[in-house]
């Protein structure tokens, strides 16, 4: 694998029974670039994210990142590797302040991560960190609220400065809009076109807003009925034809990204 190249996917397939979700999807992610996913519902791109993350195991296929086989390592190990992951729905410690959430982000990947008992204040590094990111995401005013009292549009902003503060290298970005108000967008997307031009990172996304994957994207993977459809720019992607006519005419409503909890029997 290129140098340049810092995830690939070879054939990686994912079956519910007779349901192909992932339909063998090849794929190279540069590294430092801001590579964007899009396609119908139930195209079977957040099933995608899941087993890059190692949320999900794939049929078949394999996974590599930074040069070495991740096709079967659990989450906790792809976290490990520095790998941050997203989610739809939002997925914060809804009863801790926003301090606490961010420092205890930093410290799960830290070697302090089974002593959770101990005060804050003994684990200086993993406050400095949760300080330096809390002003990151623009939080510094609400660092001591509790983060069920945050509207939704800061819920998010805490939820990526949880995924900063462990300073991955991927970011798995899925739908980080979901559910905001249309005037909440655009202070969300500067903040990620921050993190992602600090240098240091590359950033995946799934996103539904055409707006934002316009404006953002590097590159732009169209998935349709489990499988890569298209791929290249901005401008490429929006003068293609046929991903035209699968938005237009072939907007499935079967939801299969939703399928894999049946899959695990949730």
């Amino acid at each position: 694998m290129s140098q340049d190249i810092i995830l690939e996917t070879q054939d990686i397939r994912r079956e519910f029974g007779a349901l192909v979700a992932v339909d063998d999807v090849s794929m190279q992610v540069q590294a430092h670039s801001f590579h964007s996913i899009i396609g119908p519902n139930g195209a079977g791109k957040t099933t995608f994210f899941n087993l890059l993350s190692g949320n999900l195991p794939p049929t078949r296929g394999k996974i590599v990142y930074k040069g070495e086989d991740i096709t079967h390592h659990p989450v906790h190990r792809t976290a490990h590797l520095g790998m941050g992951r997203s989610f739809q729905i939002t997925n914060i410690f809804s009863n801790l302040t926003v301090f606490e959430n961010i420092r205890l982000a930093a410290q799960a990947l830290g070697k302090d991560n089974f002593r959770l008992l101990r005060g804050a204040g003994s684990f200086k590094r993993y406050v400095d960190r949760a300080d330096e990111v809390i002003e990151q995401v623009g939080l510094t005013a609400r660092a001591y609220s509790l983060a069920r009292t945050l509207p939704h549009g800061d819920q998010r902003k805490l939820e990526l400065g949880m995924l900063l503060a462990p300073d991955p290298e991927l970011l798995l970005l899925d739908e980080p809009t979901a559910g905001m108000a249309a005037e909440q967008v655009p202070e969300l997307i500067d903040l990620i076109q921050q993190v992602r031009e600090s240098g240091d990172k590359t950033i995946m996304l799934v996103e539904h807003n055409m707006n934002v994957v316009m404006s953002v994207s590097d590159t732009i993977t169209v998935m349709h009925m489990g499988a890569v459809l298209a791929e290249g720019t901005p401008a490429e992607i929006a003068a293609n034809e046929t991903v035209q006519q699968a938005y237009l005419g072939g907007l499935y409503e079967l939801d299969i990204d939703a399928m894999e909890g049946q899959d695990n029997g949730t």
